[in-house]
């Protein structure tokens, strides 16, 4: 008999890519693993990706982690990376451990998972300690996730902003682009490619293409969130077809 887990997602309003990307990478797992899964997400306003909009934004995440308990999910993702990264150095373990007391609060306690937390957790499991990344924020924004992922102990040898400015336009960029952008970077000693810092670029469907061309592997912010829920529940990390982290090699 499969055991069924709910996955609860808090997601910008404008993303619309969290919601394709960790159920496609979920759903091709259960081709593999007994376990089954469903999709629950709420919703923070966010149209603009500016640092005062994702301020605004992210002091929604306490009523969504709450109307998410309600449903007794089984683990949360909270799907926005850079607006965990535009509030301060290591401010992932902060927001991570205050939704999750919100859920005890709410007497349905929930592991707490984020995008910005699952990233740098994922780039230490794979053992990186010099990584390139490709993120599609205007370059200040940019230049603040790069810093604060620096100040998690990884050297960024190259990176590139995409100045992608409002959010919807961030999910329309066509992923087919991303082998060519990387093929642009220096990667001379690179450990991992991160092809997506974001969970609103969509990545997923040329992780493997990427893995090839380079020889390195490749993680993205939503693969490190899928990892991390996994590990969450206690399931095997294993997704077909999803990179390096996923393979089950860690």
């Amino acid at each position: 008999m499969s055991s069924l887990y709910r996955i609860g997602q808090i997601v910008p309003s404008s993303n619309v890519t969290m919601e394709t990307e960790i159920p496609a990478m979920l759903t091709a797992r259960q081709a593999i693993r007994p376990e089954r899964f469903t999709f629950h997400s709420a919703r923070m306003r966010m149209k603009t990706v500016r640092k005062d909009e994702l301020a605004a934004m992210d002091a929604e995440s306490d009523r969504c982690a709450v109307e998410l308990s309600d449903a007794r999910v089984d683990v949360l993702g909270y799907a926005c990376l850079v607006a965990i990264m535009s509030m301060g150095l290591g401010y992932h373990r902060e927001s991570e451990a205050r939704l999750a007391r919100k859920t005890l609060e709410n007497d349905a306690p929930a592991p707490v998972v984020t995008s910005a937390g699952a990233l740098v957790d994922g780039l230490k499991v794979m053992g990186a300690k010099r990584i390139a990344i490709v993120a599609p924020y205007m370059r200040p924004l940019t230049e603040l996730v790069v810093d604060y992922i620096r100040a998690e102990g990884f050297e960024v040898q190259d990176w590139r902003a995409l100045e992608i400015p409002d959010n919807l336009d961030v999910a329309r960029h066509d992923p087919n682009n991303l082998p060519d952008i990387v093929r642009g970077m220096n990667l001379d000693g690179v450990d991992v490619v991160v092809l997506s810092a974001c969970v609103q670029m969509p990545s997923l469907p040329v992780v493997p293409r990427v893995e090839a061309e380079t020889g390195k592997p490749v993680l993205t912010a939503a693969i490190a969130t899928t990892y991390a829920m996994l590990k969450a529940l206690k399931l095997e990390p294993v997704v077909p077809g999803a990179g390096a982290l996923l393979s089950g090699a860690y």
